[in-house]
């Protein structure tokens, strides 16, 4: 069970345009656009529709995809994954737990420990630095 449950107009007014398209209908930002995907700073990467934290930046790493990518999630229960069968390809789509967020889709070819890269838009996370 999702811990905030909101309707569509209630999501959609308090949220920024670019942020409820990518969050709350699945859009995705274009590569090397987003304001984290070259981000150093050391601290707890956030859901940005609920604050929820999803990964920390010891977990991040340079993909080359020019999206932020992180190898696990801040703990465990913090991302489901669904099955994504969209524009022709199957996939793992990662949303928050806590609100349904769309963040990115994750994939089976990242770095050890977990060989995991979470590839996750900008606009669907804040940052808390440390």
């Amino acid at each position: 069970m999702r811990k905030i449950d909101k309707s569509d107009e209630e999501w959609k007014s308090g949220l920024s345009d670019d942020v409820y398209t990518v969050c709350r209908q699945k859009g995705t930002e274009h590569p090397f656009s987003g304001k984290y995907y070259d981000h150093k700073d050391t601290g707890i990467y956030q859901c940005t529709c609920c604050g929820e934290p999803l990964f920390d930046s010891q977990t991040k790493f340079d993909s080359g995809t020019g999206w932020p990518s992180f190898y696990q999630p801040v703990k465990e229960g913090s991302i489901e994954n669904i099955e994504d069968v969209s524009h022709g390809m199957t996939r793992t789509e990662t949303v928050c737990h806590a609100c349904g967020a769309h963040l990115g889709h994750v994939f089976d070819d990242g770095p050890e420990p977990t060989g995991m890269r979470y590839c996750i838009n900008s606009v669907s996370l804040d940052f808390k630095k440390k």
